[in-house]
This record gives structure tokens, sequence and C-alpha cells, in this order.
């Protein structure tokens, strides 16, 4: 185990080496490797929540089922804790989502293991149906699938238990777990679980309307798991963040570069080559060229007001493309 771990990292840091500091970005980027918002705090909350529950949830399988079939189940019921800790705000982590979702799957599985010959086979199919109904049933919930396999393959006592497998242990644990996140979720202010205790004040943002988020979704036509208020509350913060942080003439230095913040192909970056500053009688003017986006090689001169209204923040280029420049040095406004 532990000679695989150190092959495992040498192989990276030596892939690493090769694709030099933009490559490997890539590489990360494309297994699906992105930076994480979370704190340590937040990750240490997961972990003892989840631990406490799954020690609850081990030793009531534990009385129902002996054996290698109660540790089955716990695996599964150890895959909602990651869900319910981890993500509580997740649509798949929700009372009926884990609740529902189980219990279907269970159903099915043993359905499957009651009515129809054993094999690998009638695994996969208590899996894909159980899939299918928990969709349509709007409880879709991952370890589920799990659930309904181990229904079919989980052996002769899973097998004499029959239906009564769904309610012990497979609905108390679900119980179980639910009433854990309930209790330990809400200890802190920033978690709500269930989601419905988490209702903001959502201010619709200009031009975007609700509607206008469900028409997206249909067209994406793909599961995604973020809960619709959550949505709205997102781009509202999101958007009342853009607009604290303007760019105001004071702001613009030489060499500086600048974007307008637009989507789609009306972005674009703007470098200041130089500054007029104010004359009598006359406004600042700004001489600058595009550097990316629209209008790129493209060079112009306008007023130092005009500039300021079009830039929505200071930007800087790294090996993975534009990134915004959180605060402004002081010393900098000394050169504008």
């Amino acid at each position: 185990m532990v000679r695989s771990v150190v092959a495992a990292v040498i192989m990276v840091a030596f892939l690493g080496a090769c694709m030099g500091r933009t490559g490997f970005r890539w590489l990360l980027s494309g297994i699906g490797w992105t930076p994480d918002s979370t704190s340590y705090q937040e990750k240490l909350i997961s972990a003892v929540g989840a631990t406490l529950a799954l020690l609850l949830v081990y030793w009531i399988t534990h009385q129902a089922l002996g054996g290698d079939t109660a540790l089955w189940v716990t695996g599964s019921m150890g895959a909602t804790t990651v869900l319910v800790f981890a993500m509580p705000h997740g649509m798949l982590s929700q009372p009926w989502s884990v609740v529902g979702g189980h219990l279907v799957s269970a159903a099915v599985g043993v359905a499957c293991a009651t009515w129809l010959p054993l094999g690998a086979w009638v695994a996969a199919l208590a899996v894909g149906a159980s899939i299918f109904l928990m969709m349509v049933l709007r409880c879709l919930h991952p370890p589920g699938g799990a659930t309904a396999m181990i229904a079919v393959l989980g052996g002769p006592a899973i097998q004499q238990a029959g239906f009564g497998f769904l309610l012990y242990p497979i609905l108390l644990d679900a119980l179980v777990i639910v009433a854990a996140a309930l209790l330990f979720n809400n200890l802190f202010h920033w978690r709500r679980y269930p989601l419905a205790l988490a209702r903001y004040q959502v201010q619709r943002t200009p031009g975007i309307a609700p509607e206008d988020f469900h028409y997206a979704l249909r067209q994406m036509n793909a599961y995604v798991d973020i809960e619709f208020d959550d949505l709205l509350h997102l781009v509202e913060l999101a958007n009342e963040h853009a607009k604290s942080h303007g760019v105001s003439e004071a702001d613009l230095v030489e060499s500086g570069c600048y974007s307008n913040g637009l989507p789609g192909s009306n972005w674009a970056v703007r470098q200041i080559l130089f500054i007029l500053p104010r004359r009598p009688g006359r406004s600042g003017r700004v001489r600058y060229r595009v550097v990316a986006g629209n209008g790129l090689g493209a060079e112009g001169i306008c007023r130092l007001s005009e500039f300021a209204l079009w830039a929505r923040y200071r930007v800087e280029r790294a090996d993975d493309g534009w990134h915004r420049i959180k605060g402004v040095d002081p010393a900098d406004h000394g050169r504008s």
C-alpha cells in the first residue's frame, strides 16, 4: 500500500516536471481537480459529523444483520453521510433524497432478488431501475444504487428478511442519518439542514428573471445539484460584489490592465499605455491597447472618466488566464 502511494506521488511529480506548470494545471483541470473554497474548519466539521452518525448506524445495522452483510449496508450508508455532512445544502443530500432514495432502491433490489433468477445481471438491472425510479420520484441519491445492489447480492440474511429489509435496517438507518444531520448541521449558523430552513431574501438581478434560469436549466437537460433559491442567491451575491468593486479615475495606472467584465464575445481587456493628466479647461485622457478579447490589438484614446466607466476591475495575466486583482496599491495612485 505504501509503495503504491509513493509510486503514485513520484509519477505525478514526474508528469509535472515533463509538462511544465501550464501543462500540469491543464492536466489537473482535465481530470476534475478544481480549487477548493471551503475552510479547514468546514472540512473538520464535515468529518466529525459523518463519523458520529456512522458510528450509530454501524451499531444499529449490526443489531439487524451480522457479518459481511452488515458491513455492506454500512458502506452504503457511509456514502450517504458524506453527502449530508460534506454537502448539506446539496439537493442529493436532502431528507427526501436520503430516505426516499434508499427505500426505493432497496425495494427494487429486493423485488429483483425475489422474482428474478440470481446473477450479476440482476444486480445491474436493479441499479438501473432504481436510478430511473429515483429520478421519477425526485429522490435521486447516489448511495441508493449501492443499496439496490446490496439487496440483490447481500446474501441469505437479506433474502430471509425479504421486504422487511426496507424497514429494518434501511429505513431506520436513513432516518438516523437525517436526524443526526438535523441536530449536528444546525449547530453552525452557516449550515442549514434541511435546505428549507435556509431561505434568502433574493433581489432579482436586473435583466435576469427566475423564468430565465428555468429555461436555461431545461436547455442544459442535466441534473444540477443546487437548489433553485441557492442559485438565485449566488447570482445576487456575485452581482453585489461586482457593483461594490468598481474602478474610479484614481485607480487607473499606466501599464495597468482592466477588464470590462462582460460575458461572451463582448469581453475585453485594455492596457493603459499612458495617461495625460487633467489640465485647466481639459479633462484627463488615456491611451490604451486592447490586449485580450473583443478588438484584440486595437488602440484608442478616451477620457479618464470614460475609461473608468468602461472598466469593471483591474486584472493581471497568469498562466491559466486573466485574474482579477482584489486590491489596489495606494502607491499606484500617485502615478495616475
